[in-house]
């Protein structure tokens, strides 16, 4: 699934991204930290893969689009 980073915070390795629809979905540093990345910036495309409905979606992977996703190997 593709979304768009929306918040992220350096110092808690935490943040959000919006769906192609707007709908917020936050993210915490084990997410952000299996993805491999080092730094998010709001505005960039990217890979996420998503848990629970509703108000209890979250994010538990997020990469850049051009990043592979293991689970997709």
């Amino acid at each position: 699934m593709q979304a768009t980073a929306f918040t992220f915070d350096p110092a808690t390795r935490a943040g959000s991204v919006l769906l192609d629809d707007g709908t917020p979905v936050p993210f915490d540093a084990a997410a952000f930290e299996a993805g491999g990345l080092r730094l998010l910036r709001p505005g960039q495309r990217v890979r996420i893969r998503t848990e629970g409905t509703g108000d209890t979606r979250h994010v538990v992977f997020v990469t850049l689009q051009t990043f592979p996703d293991p689970a997709d190997a």
